[in-house]
């Protein structure tokens, strides 16, 4: 999964502290972006992410990525790092790539007992939590017609069960640490649907209104919690390629043209746009939508 890549450099974080705790547990499905290759522009070269020094608040602050052993997961947790967070990176595998990225713990964004004894080993260790990036998803293809059950609760237990189980489970966390902010990642799926994608669309659309529900729930009860939703179009990941391995009726080509400025998204975007939702900055900022996908939706 790829994004677009925003200025990080001028992201002035104030989180909290918080490391993070090693569970044994279930798994988790990697995070997901829509890509393909790009066959027009070159993407641009993607500074690697860099410490900001004392930019962060004198005690770092604690991120759970769900997804984070890849793509977008995987840039935020890199990001966050960079920044000096303790970074708790979410996944059903650990990856080579996440090294020195957070600490790895087994989740499986579909159990929500899994969830709670996450954040319960967050709160034993660390007295807190600052953010949560729900990035773990998956994609199949299949129109309304040919999208067997078995393969629609597959996908709703991932990309929106995952996502609500996390919302959930990190509130009272939050609540306790003084507030916090929460990102989920959906699609330009979830707002421009694609006939060949009813399962993953029907998922992220979902996904964008919950986040909603979230952050109005919050306000109006008071709680310094925010939540926002990132939509990325095409983006460079290994759920993507995977995907257009299989895929009978979409064309990588296709989706590749889709997105008018030429190019796929590079992860490392996306995870910029994220970081910066996630800092003071992003202070007032609740209950909206961020379109990360080229022009495609214009």
């Amino acid at each position: 999964m790829n994004h677009a890549e925003f200025s990080s450099d001028d992201v002035v974080t104030h989180f909290i502290r918080g490391p993070v705790d090693q569970l044994p547990g279930p798994h988790l499905l990697h995070e997901e972006a829509e890509g393909s290759e790009t066959i027009m522009n070159e993407p641009p070269t993607v500074a690697k992410p860099r410490s900001r020094g004392n930019r962060l608040s004198s005690a770092s602050p604690v991120v759970i990525v769900a997804g984070g052993s890849s793509g977008i997961g995987l840039a935020c947790c890199r990001r966050f790092a960079a920044d000096g967070a303790t970074v708790i990176s979410g996944d059903l595998r650990q990856s080579a790539a996440g090294q020195g990225a957070g600490e790895w713990i087994e989740l499986d964004v579909t159990d929500p007992d899994r969830w709670r004894a996450i954040v319960d080993s967050v709160r034993t260790r660390y007295g807190r939590l600052d953010a949560l990036v729900n990035s773990a998803g998956i994609l199949f293809e299949g129109t309304v017609e040919s999208t067997s059950l078995e393969l629609w609760r597959k996908v709703m237990a991932v990309n929106l069960y995952g996502t609500f189980f996390g919302c959930q489970a990190v509130l009272p966390l939050m609540r306790q640490s003084g507030g916090g902010a929460i990102v989920n990642v959906s699609s330009v799926s979830g707002i421009k649907a694609d006939a060949e994608l009813a399962a993953y669309d029907a998922s992220k659309g979902a996904v964008r209104l919950l986040s909603k529900e979230v952050a109005l729930f919050c306000a109006r009860r008071g709680d310094p919690i925010r939540c926002n939703s990132v939509h990325p179009g095409v983006v460079d990941t290994p759920m993507l390629t995977g995907f257009f391995a299989e895929a009978t009726l979409s064309s990588e080509q296709q989706w590749n043209n889709a997105q008018p400025i030429g190019r796929r998204i590079v992860p490392d975007e996306v995870a910029s746009l994220i970081v910066w939702l996630c800092s003071s900055e992003a202070s007032f900022l609740t209950g909206a939508e961020y379109v990360i996908d080229g022009g495609a939706t214009a």
